[in-house]
């Protein structure tokens, strides 16, 4: 009797450890699938990104990568983008046309990447500092003729399923022409909405923060920690989902700098925009099966980091000041040099070389496809 009672518990101690390990296997098959975060500087180039070293106070947090590469960032008509063109490149794996968003170069939507990968069980998420209706932000979930078209792109947010959104642009969901109010469609779709502040999100809904009428403000008008705090309640939110997520947050205030050639506020921007890419090393860091991309979707100013001199003159030239240096520009509007990709994580090294602005699109799925079953 006893033996038998022996070789019966035996084998539910079996069947417990075989279960529990199957339980085991299951949850880190569902767990295998990578996080992605694609982090977009508008209008960062090789010279912004080089201000960090210049002009700020601490070690830049680029040099935390060791895949480089470069992209190139022309649309299919012209060599100089836009940021529509450019971001759509990045979201549907296709060159375009400038002001396109989410459609090819005949007008037709196209599956984004945040479409193909909520499919594929990810949660997605779109952080930035202007309207979540603007061209970068826009092109990871709507689909229109003309960047533009601000009230038809904030109607696609409704319907997207996007899990987490931070920015601004509220007047295009609640002061809309057409009467409209896609605020209280969004709560009647189960979304928590915020348009006061920057709450701490409900882990088990959807959240929604429009946080301006139109775009926030720079970092010289007060803005504060704002990119670092929303990239830190993003993180915190989908640390809490056993599901992989997509997460596209963009830095937009280094583009307005360009076009404005002003050399405080790219500084400014730059600055701000590294400290939160620590925040996002520091993380990737902590959670290895997690993919980090950083580049930009074209260069704006034609900045450059030239020889400073001093105003006076001395036996009529003027002296060279070997310590620093001058952040000058040489256009308002974008240019076609070549941009930097970042990349840390599963598959970073797939980012290095030179490549086109749409090869992007298929490296991030074939990193997800490589490491889904692993």
């Amino acid at each position: 009797m006893k033996c038998i009672f022996i070789f019966w518990l035996a084998v539910v101690l079996f069947t417990i450890t075989s279960c529990s390990k199957l339980k085991e296997k299951d949850k880190f098959a569902k767990a295998s699938a990578p996080n992605i975060i694609f982090l977009i500087g508008d209008g960062m180039g090789l010279s912004q990104i080089s201000t960090a070293y210049y002009f700020g106070d601490e070690k830049s947090n680029f040099s935390r990568f060791r895949n480089i590469g470069f992209h190139r960032s022309s649309d299919l008509k012209y060599k100089v983008t836009d940021s529509a063109a450019g971001a759509t490149a990045f979201a549907i794996g296709q060159k375009t046309y400038r002001r396109a968003i989410g459609v090819s170069i005949d007008s037709i939507p196209q599956e984004n990447i945040l479409e193909f990968l909520q499919k594929e069980n990810y949660k997605t998420g779109v952080v930035t500092m202007t309207s979540i209706t603007g061209a970068t932000p826009a092109a990871f979930y709507a689909h229109a003729v003309h960047r533009d078209m601000n009230e038809d792109i904030a109607t696609y947010l409704v319907d997207a399923d996007i899990d987490l959104v931070i920015g601004g642009g509220r007047q295009y969901f609640n002061k809309r022409k057409d009467g409209k109010n896609l605020i209280l469609s969004l709560i009647e779709k189960g979304y928590l909405v915020d348009t006061l502040e920057l709450s701490k999100p409900d882990f088990n809904r959807q959240n929604v923060y429009l946080l301006a009428d139109d775009n926030m403000p720079s970092r010289i008008a007060e803005r504060g920690d704002m990119f670092a705090k929303a990239t830190r309640t993003a993180l915190d939110y989908f640390e809490q989902s056993p599901k992989p997520y997509f997460l596209m947050i963009e830095g937009a205030f280094i583009d307005w700098a360009g076009h404005g050639n002003d050399a405080e506020m790219l500084v400014e921007e730059v600055e701000d925009f590294d400290k939160t890419l620590g925040i996002l090393i520091d993380f990737v860091e902590k959670h290895p099966n997690t993919l980090l991309v950083v580049t930009a979707d074209h260069e704006t100013g034609g900045a450059s980091l030239a020889k400073k001199y001093h105003d006076t003159e001395v036996f009529g030239r003027k002296k060279l000041i070997p310590d620093e240096i001058e952040l000058s520009f040489n256009s308002k509007e974008h240019t076609a040099t070549l941009i930097p990709v970042f990349a840390k994580g599963p598959g970073a090294e797939d980012f290095q070389g030179i490549y086109e602005n749409n090869d992007i699109y298929h490296k991030l799925i074939s990193v997800y496809q490589a490491n889904k079953n692993k």
